[in-house]
């Protein structure tokens, strides 16, 4: 029984929302299972594996050393890792056909880098249970821009551009917006350069000028491909005048207030 305990290895398997994929193992050397090759990484070492049959959300930490192709820290900061699905397995690495045992998944939540390394919290699929079941009222619209409650088409309402400078927030592109404050409320998608893959809120627009809300985490060099869609700033008036769909409008701008129900009599 003690043989086969300390021919244990973990494996965990995360896969990033752009596609990309990371195997690792806390194993000396790699190991093959199920068609996936999972890299040796020492260094990674998990928190305890608490499993519960109730509904409290599921969370352990993994702490890992920073470098190579896996975690590197300019990644991390830029957020590549962030919401990536993790897969914690166990195999037997003395037995060749092996299948490795799940042993739980989640995603990546929040991620704190220290001088020597870093720590990833691993959420468990309960954390979506603790989301509210039902939305409250408000004077803006809750759904977004071109999703199946907006139902806004959203093809002709993105564009592929050019960098034609880049300095801070301020991002110039080599063509204008489709309308005043068009790409406000919006996301640009980088295709090309250091931050392909990464995308950045708009803030407000003006033109061909862009004003992001947080800087791009690598320096954009001029000629970059990227992809800017439209935004909306949730207005009713706004859906009205610029997007014509009032009828699928998800807010209550009319609904009262508060304030209806302080006011003395006869105010």
């Amino acid at each position: 029984m003690s043989d086969r305990l300390v021919a244990q290895a973990l494996c965990w398997r995360v896969e990033r929302r752009d596609g990309v994929m990371a195997a690792l193992t806390d194993h000396d050397r790699d190991l093959t299972a199920a068609g996936i090759t999972y890299r040796a990484a020492p260094g990674m070492t998990p928190s305890a594996i608490v499993r519960g049959e109730g509904l409290d959300a599921d969370t352990m930490e993994v702490t890992g050393a920073l470098g190579g192709t896996a975690f590197a820290r300019d990644d991390l900061l830029a957020g590549r890792w962030d919401g990536a699905r993790v897969m914690v397995s166990a195999i037997d690495w003395s037995d060749a056909d092996a299948v490795p045992v799940p042993l739980g998944e989640g995603t990546i939540g929040e991620v704190e880098l220290r001088a020597d390394g870093f720590t990833a919290e691993l959420r468990g699929p309960q954390v979506r249970l603790e989301r509210p079941v039902t939305e409250a009222t408000s004077a803006t619209c809750r759904a977004t821009l071109g999703d199946a409650r907006c139902r806004v088409a959203m093809a002709p309402r993105r564009r592929f551009a050019r960098v034609v400078a880049s300095e801070g927030e301020r991002v110039t592109l080599d063509r204008g917006e489709p309308a005043a404050n068009g790409y406000a409320e919006g996301v640009l998608r980088w295709f090309g350069g250091a931050n392909a893959g990464l995308s950045g809120a708009i803030e407000r627009s003006e033109g061909a000028v862009l004003t992001l809300r947080a800087p791009p985490a690598f320096v954009v060099a001029p000629g970059t491909l990227v992809e800017v869609v439209e935004g909306c700033d949730r207005r009713i008036a706004t859906c009205a005048a610029r997007f014509g769909n009032v009828a699928n409008f998800r807010g209550e701008p009319y609904l009262p207030g508060i304030d209806l129900l302080t006011r003395y009599p006869g105010a």
